[in-house]
């Protein structure tokens, strides 16, 4: 986005690129379905920043969803809203997208240096990159740094920068996971019957966070719709070593409700089958009561009607730690907002500018990760085309 703004300016640029070819991450992003941005109104949108949406809202605002779509649709790639409100093309593939907007790219004069890794600066303020030939020093007018966070490191981003960075005085958060899974020390009669299987139609909740979703076990852990509890689960769990999640497995029916499903009689049914069949309990969510009860000694089937219709409906479970950063969809930490000026500048390295994930943000899923990567990738290009000009 960086590259295209400045092109379209007059610049000449030169993408480099640590790895052999454009946009894996981006690839990445759309292997399950291209999740460009989301549909509901700017100013609910801009909320889903957290603490940085004041940082954010001006490239937001000046490169919003509505444009991301039409730039998108130039691009022969029109979009549609799925049922949840994200947007994506309606190839669905981030590939087609990709390969149209490097012709364009290409078209407009931008040049690509692949398996150029940039490592920092020379004495002379020229940049260096490592390549298949060694070293090499390449003197520019403004730099632009999209390295990424730290996240899926074998695509590229592995947060080599921020130690070169700091070296030069830039405040960095340090990097977290954001968007990951947690780990959970299931019994191994857990693990081996219901990894890979998905809770569905669970409400998730976290002190006074909630979502409604759909949740993964797998063998270390729990994945998929915590995401959205990500942040406040990851700092509880930094903090204290541990934080209970809550999972209602039946959340469309009251306790009331539920009392009276289960004080019925289930004759000669087993209680697996008698949950199964009166509230429609999945076999993984039957496991996974049969999992904290057993942990506590208690059998399942001795609970009375109200405290099984309690505990259906806010089964707890500790998260023990945060699934490795490598595997997080995004990351948390990055460059400090102070650093940095509207333009994206670094105030204490002129004509350098940064945008996407090494800035000090994060967000949901939805769409709001890759609109928060376009619009300040633009911005930056915007402010280096501006200093260019001064």
């Amino acid at each position: 986005m960086a590259a295209e703004a400045l092109s379209r300016g007059g610049a000449a640029v030169t993408v480099y690129d640590a790895m052999p070819s454009a946009g894996r991450k981006f690839l990445m992003a759309g292997r399950g379905g291209l999740n460009l941005t989301h549909s509901e109104p700017l100013p609910e949108f801009l909320k889903r920043y957290g603490a940085v949406e004041a940082r954010l809202a001006l490239s937001i605002s000046a490169f919003t969803p509505t444009a991301l779509r039409d730039w998108s649709e130039a691009l022969g790639q029109p979009t549609f809203v799925g049922s949840s409100g994200r947007v994506f093309p309606q190839a669905f593939k981030a590939s087609p997208l990709l390969r149209a907007w490097l012709r364009r790219l290409d078209e407009s004069g931008v040049r690509f240096a692949f398996r150029h890794r940039w490592t920092g600066w020379d004495g002379e303020g020229r940049l260096i990159f490592q390549t298949p030939n060694g070293a090499q020093a390449i003197a520019c007018k403004s730099a632009v740094l999209a390295l990424g966070g730290a996240s899926w490191p074998r695509l590229g981003s592995d947060g080599a920068w921020v130690d070169v960075l700091a070296a030069k005085g830039v405040r960095i958060a340090p990097l977290r996971p954001a968007n990951s899974g947690f780990t959970v020390a299931w019994s191994e009669i857990f693990k081996d019957r219901f990894e890979g299987q998905p809770l569905k139609g669970v409400a998730l909740s976290f002190a006074a966070h909630s979502v409604r979703s759909e949740a993964m076990v797998t063998r270390a852990g729990i994945e998929g719709g915590i995401y959205a509890l990500s942040s406040v689960l990851r700092e509880a769990v930094i903090a204290d070593g541990k934080a209970t999640l809550k999972i209602a497995l039946r959340p469309d029916l009251d306790a009331g409700e539920l009392t009276t499903k289960l004080a019925a009689s289930r004759g000669k049914q087993s209680f697996s089958n008698f949950l199964r069949k009166t509230i429609h309990l999945s076999p993984v969510a039957i496991g996974l009561l049969q999992e904290v009860t057993v942990a506590e000694g208690i059998q399942l089937a001795s609970l009375s009607p109200e405290r099984l219709a309690s505990l259906i409906n806010a089964v707890p479970v500790t998260l023990n730690g945060v699934a490795p950063i490598a595997r997080a969809i995004s990351t948390a930490g990055g460059i400090s907002f102070d650093e940095v000026d509207d333009a994206f500048m670094l105030k204490r390295l002129p004509g350098t500018f940064v945008a996407g994930e090494m800035l000090d943000w994060e967000a949901p899923t939805g769409g709001y990760l890759l609109q928060a990567s376009f619009a300040t990738g633009a911005a930056a290009g915007e402010g280096a085309l501006h200093w260019l000009s001064r």
